[in-house]
């Protein structure tokens, strides 16, 4: 099956207006043999010029992120493609970042002074309280526990591995702990 002129032209700017194409012009051929590769067989099934361009920008699109990926230009991260060209540290220097706006409206920070106490106040009780929990029950050894888990940012099993303590027996015990500080709190 012979591709027409206008199929041709039709797949050819497709391709050059798809936005993984600047930069990696130097794959044009290999965009457009596999682009047509993969729509050959079903080219002369559609009438309509508007589908025909729909399905084509799609099978382009596949195209050369297939082309990107073999090449070694493109790699997936995540649920997302990003590119492994490497961009010069004189590039990163010229360009002008001043347009770029960051917003800081996501950050909670404490409105007041007063706050800040309030906080700190509430944190310092916490403390103590777990302290004191820790006093009445030293065979439980919930304050090294708690330590560990939130100063530390350590996990249950990472816990679990320091202290011999069975990871099971660390959740029951951090569980414990927090329902008697809330039970404090209350």
């Amino acid at each position: 099956m012979e591709l027409t002129q206008d199929k041709i032209d039709l797949i050819s700017k497709i391709i050059k207006n798809d936005r993984k194409y600047p930069n990696n012009e130097d794959l044009y051929e290999d965009f457009f043999n596999e682009t047509c590769k993969r729509s050959v067989s079903i080219l002369n099934s559609i009438d309509s010029e508007t589908t025909l361009e729909a399905y084509l920008k799609r099978v382009a699109t596949t195209a050369i992120i297939t082309v990107l990926k073999d090449s070694g230009r493109l790699r997936r991260n995540g649920t997302k493609y990003m590119s492994t060209k490497e961009v010069s540290l004189d590039e990163k220097v010229n360009n002008d970042y001043s347009s770029i706006a960051i917003n800081y409206s996501d950050i909670k920070l404490p409105e007041t002074p007063e706050d800040i106490v309030i906080q700190k106040e509430i944190l310092e009780f916490v403390a103590d309280t777990v302290k004191k929990i820790n006093n009445e029950e030293p065979d439980k050894d919930y304050l090294h526990i708690y330590t560990l888990r939130y100063d530390k940012g350590m996990t249950q099993k990472e816990i679990s591995e320091e202290t011999g303590i069975s990871q099971s027996e660390i959740s029951k015990r951090l569980y414990r702990l927090m329902e008697k500080v809330r039970n404090v709190l209350e």
